[in-house]
């Protein structure tokens, strides 16, 4: 029988029942061997692959969908792609769940609740088997969304202690205040929190920042640089330069993000002022570049990859329906000291 007598289908399209018919096994076989499990006989999987790529089946992801109640993908809503936090973050999902037969749908939400309200309601439209999304801080129409859905969800880069909510992330305002009495036990008292985008993991830096100046007695208002504009360098330079300028003077400025650090100490270099002897720079999330700043920037390394494999470890337990799944894990951060402070 030639390649062409499989294409029964008006639109041309070679089936899964034509390749276990080509293979001489069953469709549920071949469904089984296509998506990598462990069980089906080597032999047999070698003949579903032969009989697959001689008849140049691509399989058909709504089919698939239909007939399982669920699809074979997972829906990933992420704020940015341009930020490297989330690239990490990605990187690690799609290795842990990709051998496990599931691909990432990724939805980028641009920081906006509206946004990723709509997003959701688009991907749950395909029946994903599971789905990730960032943070906790969403309307509440995309919030009955997850629940009404009954698909499996974790979220990341925050924990909740609330029951039956699947979270993998660490304290975002604990990383702000360790961060901060860093800067204290340098001898710093004027310190100075920047940042950028706002968006809700910033502010909770923000309320560790505050914290741990309250119960200093060094709090000042005056200190917080919040700029709503997105994350970038160019801006980090321009704060670093309002900054210094402010009298009386600031001896330390925790920024929120790496990029707006390392804009900082790019300008602190062409303003030739002094870090850390002037004033200390400190950043957040450790990211590429960092440690071949001048000074080599202090900061808060975060655990990003490791929180994408264990997310999508937890989210693989739930989509298998297994009994013992931790509500939330907490990986942590740690406080990374260089030259800048």
């Amino acid at each position: 029988m030639t390649t062409s007598s499989f294409r029964r289908r008006a639109t041309g399209r070679v089936t899964l029942a034509d390749v276990a018919q080509a293979a001489g096994v069953s469709p549920i076989t071949v469904s089984r061997a296509l998506r990598g499990e462990r069980a089906v006989d080597p032999e047999l999987v070698a003949r579903v692959q032969e009989a697959a790529q001689r008849l140049r089946y691509v399989p058909d992801p709504a089919a698939r969908a239909l007939a399982s109640r669920h699809s074979s993908h997972v829906a990933v809503l992420i704020p940015m792609l341009s930020n490297a936090l989330f690239v990490d973050l990605l990187e690690a999902v799609q290795r842990t769940l990709r051998p496990a037969g599931y691909q990432t749908l990724i939805g980028v939400t641009h920081y906006d609740a509206s946004e990723e309200e709509q997003l959701l309601r688009e991907q749950l439209l395909h029946r994903p088997a599971g789905v990730l999304v960032t943070g906790f801080d969403r309307h509440a129409a995309t919030r009955q969304l997850l629940a009404q859905s009954g698909v499996p969800c974790v979220h990341v880069m925050e924990t909740s202690e609330t029951p039956g909510v699947h979270s993998v992330g660490f304290s975002q305002a604990d990383a702000g205040a360790a961060m901060t009495r860093h800067l204290l036990e340098r001898g710093r008292r004027r310190i100075a929190f920047a940042a950028a985008q706002l968006d809700p993991r910033t502010l909770q830096r923000l309320e560790g920042w505050r914290r741990e100046l309250t119960a200093a007695g060094l709090h000042d208002a005056k200190l917080e640089w919040l700029n709503p504009a997105p994350s970038s360098l160019a801006l980090g330079g321009r704060m670093f330069e309002q900054i210094v300028a402010m009298k009386p003077a600031v001896d330390a400025i925790f920024f929120c993000n790496d990029d707006l650090a390392q804009g900082a100490l790019l300008a602190a270099l062409r303003l030739r002022i002094p870090v850390p002897r002037r004033v200390a720079v400190a950043g957040f999330n450790d990211l590429t570049g960092s440690d071949q700043m001048t000074p080599p920037l202090t900061t808060v390394r975060t655990p990003r990859a490791e929180i994408g494999h264990a997310a999508a470890r937890m989210l693989l337990s739930l989509m298998r329906g297994e009994a013992e799944v931790a509500d939330s894990v907490d990986l942590g951060y740690e406080i990374v000291v260089r030259e800048s402070t």
